[in-house]
């Protein structure tokens, strides 16, 4: 029996027409005890004509993880970074706009531009790669998507036709 896989939502996203760095709402799913789950595309590099490293992607990851859960705080499931390395999928439980986000957003890459000390789960015990990171690529990565204005972006679906 052939099973063909399930097309994310993502894929229906035109790439080329997007601009980041942007705050994207990409999914919006009601439980059954009406619980909603949004999940928000966090695009902090332009798709195909940049990737954040994954050395400071992996950091980014890392301080983003309490950063974000500081602001926004129970609201945060997770935030993972893209494959693309383009940027972050944030999933939450509740209903923050993207407005939220995108402030929240902000707050976070400043808190991560200005980071001192240790990386947060950054060993052996706690990190399933911790000897790939680089805070200063992470800094520098944030001051960089911080020098452009990051913009909510509506969903800009492939024109099939």
């Amino acid at each position: 029996m052939e099973h063909q896989a399930a097309k994310p939502e993502s894929f229906n996203l035109d790439h080329r027409k997007v601009r980041a760095p942007y705050v994207r709402l990409a999914g919006r799913y009601v439980g059954s005890k009406g619980d909603e789950i949004r999940k928000f595309d966090l695009r902090l590099v332009q798709p195909n004509q940049a990737e954040i490293p994954t050395a400071a992607l992996h950091t980014i990851e890392h301080l983003m993880a309490g950063y974000l859960r500081g602001v926004l705080g129970d609201k945060v499931i997770d935030a993972s970074p893209m494959g693309c390395r383009t940027g972050f999928y944030l999933t939450t439980l509740g209903q923050p706009s993207e407005d939220d986000v995108r402030l929240a957003l902000v707050q976070t890459l400043n808190a991560i531009a200005e980071h001192s000390g240790p990386i947060p789960g950054c060993s052996e015990l706690e990190c399933g790669n911790y000897r790939d990171h680089s805070l200063l690529g992470a800094q520098a990565w944030a001051r960089d998507i911080l020098s452009q204005e990051i913009i909510i972006q509506p969903t800009i679906s492939l024109d099939l036709n």
